[in-house]
């Protein structure tokens, strides 16, 4: 893997399994906002490499939300479902290093396993030490061992895992041949140089997983920010299972603007109904990512009537 030098280059990276809503906005927001104060690169990915959770129009919707909403992206968009070679290569070089084992265990078999903060079913070894006679392989796991990764969030604060009580040996090459999300994360970082990532804290708890898998590639760890997730009335995260509602594209100004106040940037009332063009201005020459609240949830916010 090669890795372009730059001070900063960031990304934003949308799973496409429904349009976009606040929550997706909100990342979108502080990832962009940080970049280019820091005079860096934005990339844009699409996170489409669990196929059956896509939606095939859903990554369109995504594209129209974000020019509507006026972001610009660094580059050709990066599609997951495109790069498997890269993942297989990947994990051809974790094979040949001794890094990972095969497991013929069934989700039926783990379903009494202690489950992660993440809501996965904590890996109890089960086919660590090889195969029991008769089985066969279903998926390829990472051996954590008695790994400890510490890292500090620049929003969360320190961070401290252990990885065999917290996450146990996790997946990289799914029973259904798909290559795990921690995987074709941790390759396409490395592999477009990205220094810094700024995105939802619903995601802190693989952090300490991709950190431990930067380290069994060879590959740089960039720095992280977490950023608080808007959940909705029954404090659960807006997404597509939680029926977020989209957000408005015709009138993409009120959505931005409860983005950065959701984000603790305090755009004055002055700029409520002001076009987005207005919105960007200000809150590129005002953001401050010491200003967002440090914690993992947050309501979503109603939204201010417009004058």
């Amino acid at each position: 893997m090669t890795t372009p030098a730059l001070s900063y280059r960031g990304r934003f990276a949308p799973s496409p399994t429904g349009p976009l809503h606040f929550g997706s906005l909100v990342a979108a927001v502080g990832s962009f906002l940080e970049a280019r104060t820091r005079y860096g690169e934005w990339h844009l990915r699409m996170e489409d490499v669990d196929a059956p959770r896509c939606i095939a129009a859903a990554a369109g919707e995504i594209l129209r939300a974000l020019e509507a909403f006026g972001f610009a992206w660094d580059g050709e968009i990066v599609w997951q479902s495109r790069r498997g070679e890269a993942y297989a290569a990947a994990l051809e070089r974790l094979k040949a290093a001794g890094r990972v084992f095969p497991c013929a265990c069934t989700r039926r078999e783990l379903a009494d396993s202690a489950i992660a903060p993440d809501g996965a079913a904590i890996y109890p070894g089960t086919c660590r030490a090889g195969l029991a006679p008769g089985r066969t392989a279903r998926a390829w796991r990472l051996r954590v061992r008695d790994a400890r990764v510490s890292f500090d969030d620049a929003i969360q604060g320190r961070i401290v895992s252990d990885l065999a009580r917290d996450a146990g040996d996790f997946i990289l090459l799914r029973a259904d041949g798909l290559f795990a999300y921690q995987l074709a994360v941790v390759v396409d970082d490395a592999e477009a140089g990205i220094t810094h990532v700024v995105r939802g804290a619903d995601l802190l708890a693989s952090t300490s997983r991709q950190i431990f898998l930067q380290q069994c590639l060879g590959v740089p760890t960039p720095d992280y920010a977490h950023l608080p997730v808007a959940v909705n009335a029954e404090r659960e995260k807006l997404s597509k299972q939680t029926l977020a509602a989209p957000v408005d594209i015709s009138r993409p100004g009120p959505a931005l603007y409860a983005a950065l106040e959701f984000l603790g940037q305090r755009p004055p009332p002055e700029l409520l109904g002001a076009a987005v063009s207005e919105l960007w201005i200000w809150a590129q020459a005002h953001w401050r990512l010491d200003r967002v609240p440090c914690g993992p949830a947050l309501p979503t916010p109603q939204g201010p009537a417009e004058p």
